[in-house]
């Protein structure tokens, strides 16, 4: 069998497992396992594959085909523009996220006298952490996860794109690590929190649902409740005119806001590009630098 036959058969078999995105699924299962890339593919069509290649191909196809993501197959997922390890103790990384990385970025460079310190709460990967720190000169991330098994995949991310001196990880639930030994020094914190309502959990992707971390997804009856912990603890660390962003769902723009005390936040919600609600972005009130 050659990289051509191998595409065709793979494409067909997704196709009749109903897996919707079958011809990509097929052309990066068989880049992983050929060591070639998608452009590469079909520049070497009549390649062959070795049996031991064919038969890694079948199992990923076939493990693809139960709905496990492509993500977890693979080990990786790309995110503003790097590539970061997954694993199945952490929530694959979104697109739809990086309007929170976005924001923040925004926010240092326009107030460039403001501290640069952020913290990232329920860091899974590390995608938001390692990004920041990325693409904000000095900045210093404190991330922060219940899970030991996420902080060890989010501590390889951090390492492997150069970041491990800027981005300081810590276990422990929401805020709690933080709040004895900081003060009011925090410029920007970033939660992407379980935000599904507990009721929609059996109607999500079969990928998602089958796959992904429960811990990482359950917000509660109305996706809102760790994020009603969490506000007050970040008011606790938040200078003034600092910005606590949380990554919400379509519908849950209006609950969010009402869920911030009236004298103590301005919030705002923002849109993704298709439109939906996405993001909270609730500044902090009082005199600021």
């Amino acid at each position: 069998m050659n990289i051509r036959e191998a595409l065709v058969k793979g494409r067909q078999y997704l196709k009749e497992q109903q897996i919707d995105s079958f011809q990509l699924d097929a052309q990066v299962l068989l880049s992983q396992v050929t060591g070639i890339d998608r452009t590469g593919l079909f520049m070497r069509q009549e390649q062959p594959l070795t049996p031991q290649q064919q038969e890694k191909y079948q199992i990923l196809l076939e493990r693809r085909a139960q709905g496990e993501p492509v993500a977890y197959l693979i080990g990786r997922k790309e995110f503003m523009g790097r590539d970061f390890v997954v694993t199945p103790d952490v929530l694959i990384p979104r697109p739809d996220t990086e309007l929170m990385v976005e924001t923040a970025v925004k926010f240092f460079h326009k107030n460039s006298s403001c501290p640069p310190v952020a913290v990232d709460v329920g860091t899974g990967s590390g995608a938001i952490a390692v990004s920041l720190a990325s693409l904000v000169q000095e900045l210093q991330v404190y991330a922060i996860d219940l899970s030991e098994a996420a902080l060890k995949v989010a501590r390889q991310n951090a390492e492997r794109l150069g970041m491990k001196e800027r981005v300081h990880f810590q276990q422990g639930n929401l805020l709690e690590p933080l709040l004895k030994t900081m003060g009011e020094e925090v410029s920007i914190i970033t939660a992407n929190l379980p935000y599904v309502p507990s009721g929609d959990i059996p109607t999500l992707m079969r990928d998602v649902k089958e796959f992904e971390p429960h811990l990482a997804l359950d917000g509660g009856p109305d996706g809102l409740d760790l994020y009603r912990l969490l506000i007050p603890q970040a008011y606790r660390l938040l200078q003034p005119g600092g910005l606590l962003l949380m990554e919400i769902g379509p519908g849950q723009g209006t609950g969010a806001k009402k869920i911030l005390p009236a004298g103590q936040w301005q919030g705002t919600v923002l849109k993704d590009l298709a439109g939906r609600e996405r993001l909270v972005l609730a500044e902090k009130k009082g005199e600021h630098f």
